[in-house]
């Protein structure tokens, strides 16, 4: 009874995971975009992503904002510093054709990381400020102030409206500005649910294997370590020295051959000469 419990609740987690990945692989490719400027990148964090999702899934499930736990996935990946290195994410794709939305790309990719993140989290996706801050890892006065930063330099590289915006207003037209941006980008070829699914069990797999790999192996270098190391600890003899002038007391020195036929001719006269005297009994 209990096999058919367990297939009931994979199936379901299954059907969870494929309902998420619907809803927001889309819009979470073409945010990713928006932060790095490579559609190939962009693809492959949102695909990273899931199956990071799907490696935990029992914690991705009862989380309060299962998207937002996938987004912030998703962001870090793409932002890495290490894919600078990477000779298929070194080049950036092709601008938008309309200048509007070239000179918003541009400003955007030009911003720090950091500056970059947090407005479109705020303008882009809509979050409040605390909660840009908690996604960030920053305080809210320095979410506050990338912010403000990040819409100035925007600001910079933008048309400016003719007549002066207040906060809000500014903020409401970044955020169609994005999102015209965002919808402009052709839909990826996402794999499907499941293949992320698969390819997320088939790499904890191998990473289990490694890691039992690893173990055996450490294990074995530690049995070797100790059948062969010494029992014992040996206290090294330290060197002779030269004390008030006298010179060191040094061993036995390497016979000369005028000394190795000295010895051979003491020992012949031992054999060949002379019978002991012996004291006569009185």
């Amino acid at each position: 009874m209990a096999e058919p419990a367990a297939e009931e609740v994979a199936e379901k987690a299954a059907e969870a995971f494929d309902a998420l990945y619907k809803h927001c692989a889309a819009t979470l490719f073409r945010q990713t975009f928006l932060l790095t400027g490579r559609r190939g990148l962009a693809q492959e964090s949102v695909a990273r992503a899931f199956a990071r999702a799907w490696e935990r899934w029992p914690e991705v499930a009862v989380d309060g904002d299962p998207v937002g736990w996938v987004r912030a996935a998703a962001y870090e990946y793409a932002m890495s510093p290490w894919h600078r290195l990477r000779r298929t994410h070194r080049k950036l794709d092709p601008p938008p054709t309309e200048p509007g939305a070239r000179a918003l790309l541009d400003a955007l990719l030009d911003l720090p990381p950091s500056y970059r993140r947090t407005l479109l989290l705020y303008d882009g996706v809509g979050l409040d400020l605390p909660e840009t801050a908690a996604e960030t890892e920053a305080s809210t006065p320095a979410a506050a102030s990338r912010l403000m930063n990040a819409r100035a330099a925007v600001a910079e590289r933008l048309p400016r409206p003719a007549e002066p915006a207040s906060p809000a207003e500014q903020s409401a037209l970044l955020c169609q500005q994005l999102d015209a941006l965002a919808g402009a980008q052709p839909p990826a070829s996402l794999p499907s649910p499941d293949v992320v699914r698969t390819g997320s069990e088939r790499r904890a797999q191998r990473w289990t294997r490694a890691a039992i790999s690893f173990t055996l192996l450490l294990i074995g270098l530690a049995l070797l370590t100790l059948l062969t190391a010494p029992t014992r600890y040996e206290t090294p003899e330290s060197p002779a020295r030269r004390v008030e002038g006298v010179p060191p007391r040094g061993g036995p020195q390497r016979l000369t051959p005028q000394d190795l036929e000295l010895h051979k001719q003491l020992r012949g006269e031992l054999v060949q000469g002379p019978a002991r005297l012996l004291p006569e009994p009185g």
